[in-house]
């Protein structure tokens, strides 16, 4: 199958190249996003292949129709980029990658946990300048602290293994429990609880209606005085605006963050040289207590050779007419309100 793989980067050549090569298809890299200006690259393509940060809205979608795409394949878990129902209405079948390595995100969350409340941004730059004062790098032990984890999928379930070997004591919320977590001490609670108890707030739950803007300005009134929020799902599930005033007043004592609601026009990209013209992401970086990575969670060696496989598997299944079990179908996302990650 002849696909129009969008967002290309060196590492997206790497591993898909080397299943192509195996599974008998034929990828045409392309740098820039999908988006209604670069959608008439597709033309001629059966399939489309797209990340996280692309655009496969109702026109986009009608115009790859229209091109003869049959197929769109996500490097990714999330689909909240996608109009399902405009694909369905097409003919165009839409396949993901529903797992490429948990243990990638979640390592990553904890990672952002310790960075941030153990100021090691900051430690790391002041002893490159000779800098070796203490002063404005206390942190705290993990140990005892209470962590609540929202979204208990396998991302969730994992983080929830990690930290009890910690000493957490930890609490869930999720609208379709996982009993395994219980293995590890997990009490489920609603959210007014959760925001209320916990001194750590990750978020593994998906984009979906019902969970933008989840953290808002009324969330985070009901948590703990310096509560940390740690984010490596969706950008959109945190109001910035009312994280950047819950960062000023105290209430949240720690932000580390892996995804932006904005990322679409940050992320993926050197702007190394360039002025960031994004006021609210400027003003975020200003804070000694944030700690932010550019969407690198899922930046794995196992990661990527797992997405590489599962999304030409998916083209490959495709072609055969079969189906590879990763489809989506509007009606069956409907319900869906639980896990994805990019």
């Amino acid at each position: 199958m002849r696909i129009a793989v969008f967002s290309a980067r060196s590492y997206d050549r790497r591993f898909l190249s080397e299943v192509a090569e195996r599974e008998g298809h034929e990828l045409t890299f392309l740098e820039p996003r999908l988006d209604r200006q670069t959608v008439s690259l597709a033309e001629g393509y059966e399939g489309v292949c797209i990340f996280v940060n692309d655009t496969a809205d109702a026109e986009v979608v009608a115009a790859l129709a229209a091109g003869g795409t049959r197929l769109l394949t996500l490097r990714s878990a999330g689909y909240n980029h996608v109009d399902l129902a405009a694909a369905a209405a097409h003919d165009i079948t839409v396949a993901r990658v529903p797992a490429y390595s948990p243990y990638a995100v979640a390592e990553h969350t904890v990672a952002l946990m310790l960075a941030v409340e153990r100021r090691l941004h900051r430690a790391y730059n002041r002893v490159r300048e000779g800098n070796f004062a203490l002063d404005g790098l206390l942190g705290f032990d993990l140990r005892n602290q209470r962590i609540g984890i929202i979204g208990t999928g396998k991302i969730g379930e994992i983080v929830a293994r990690i930290m009890r070997g910690f000493g957490c004591s930890l609490r869930a919320y999720d609208v379709v429990r996982n009993e395994t977590v219980r293995d590890y001490g997990v009490r489920y609670v609603d959210l007014d609880t959760l925001f209320a108890e916990c001194d750590v707030i990750t978020l593994h739950c998906p984009l979906t209606p019902e969970t933008y803007h989840l953290i808002d300005a009324e969330a985070i009134a009901k948590m703990k005085p310096g509560v940390m929020i740690v984010n490596t799902s969706r950008g959109a599930l945190i109001d910035t605006r009312a994280a950047i005033e819950g960062l000023k007043s105290g209430r949240i004592g720690n932000l580390a963050l892996d995804v932006y609601e904005e990322e679409g026009d940050l992320f993926f990209e050197d702007l190394s040289d360039r002025v960031i013209t994004d006021d609210v992401f400027s003003r975020l970086l200003t804070f000694p207590n944030v700690f932010i990575t550019a969407h690198q969670a899922f930046f794995t060696e196992e990661a990527l050779r797992n997405i590489a496989e599962t999304t030409l598997g998916n083209a490959t299944a495709f072609e055969a007419g079969e189906a590879s079990g990763n489809e989506l179908a509007e009606e069956a996302v409907r319900g869906d309100h639980r896990r994805q990650r990019p």
